[in-house]
């Protein structure tokens, strides 16, 4: 039962990567796999809601709140993105490695982002394939970090938005509504949804080993790929980001501090 709901994310996985990666070959841009990456846990949880299966209250809930944050991401980055050439990051990468930049970024770039994807996804994939106990107390308070996760990510990037396309805040930092409490409520908020998502699962018993997932996207969020890499490159060319960093909290939520 556990066995077939992670083999069939690993192929849905596999799928959408090897597919993105050859899209991205053919367009010379590597930035789709960020659109992607939502959009991926989407699938998973669309392929587990039909070939597993399990209780249908606990895998509907999970599938639902997936689809939303999923969804909502994905466009997020599309309306972002699209129309602005290659991230930063792969345009260096692809300057970096050349003619073999396609064939590095397969297993850099896309085969990584898979196996993370995997990981943070165990949630879904033992959630849906446990048939006991039905969704109770814990499922409810999974859903309620959930709504705080997406209310930070989804306010979080609207405000963002509105402060950007204010001519009249070019060069300034972004320090007002969420984030003067976290300088990345949209992490933060990532991070709050797959601890939900996690805890959903977790009322069956045998899928609270799903919790690796949002231990492995916090600690991405946190120490890897989302905080550190971001604040390096905002140190660095935004005037007033390390004031900013001074006072308010890089992750969790709290007033700024008086410096």
């Amino acid at each position: 039962m556990f066995g077939d709901a992670m083999t069939n994310a690993a192929l849905a996985i596999a799928v959408v990567m090897v597919g993105t990666w050859l899209v991205s070959v053919a367009l010379k841009n590597a930035s789709i796999v960020d659109i992607v990456w939502g959009a991926g846990f989407v699938v998973v949880a669309w392929v587990m809601q039909l070939t597993v299966d399990g209780d249908s209250a606990r895998q509907w809930m999970i599938t639902a709140l997936v689809s939303i944050w999923g969804v909502r991401l994905a466009s997020y980055l599309a309306r972002r993105n699209i129309g602005h050439g290659e991230d930063w990051r792969y345009v260096a990468m692809r300057k970096r490695y050349g003619r073999r930049f396609p064939f590095v970024s397969l297993v850099t770039v896309f085969g990584l982002q898979g196996v993370v994807m995997f990981l943070v996804s165990l949630p879904v994939q033992l959630g849906h394939a446990d048939p006991e106990p039905s969704v109770g107390p814990i499922a409810v308070m999974g859903l309620l970090v959930w709504v705080v996760g997406i209310v930070f990510e989804a306010v979080g990037d609207l405000q963002l938005r509105r402060f950007k396309a204010d001519a009249s805040n070019a060069g300034l930092v972004m320090d007002k509504g969420l984030w003067s409490l976290t300088r990345h409520p949209n992490y933060f908020g990532d991070s709050c949804v797959w601890w939900g998502i996690g805890i959903i699962a977790a009322e069956s018993g045998t899928a609270a080993w799903g919790l690796i997932g949002p231990v492995v996207m916090t600690v991405f969020l946190t120490k890897v790929s989302g905080v550190p890499m971001l604040e390096r490159s905002l140190a660095k060319r935004k005037p007033g980001y390390a004031e900013y960093m001074a006072r308010t909290s890089a992750f969790f939520p709290r007033p700024p501090k008086k410096v």
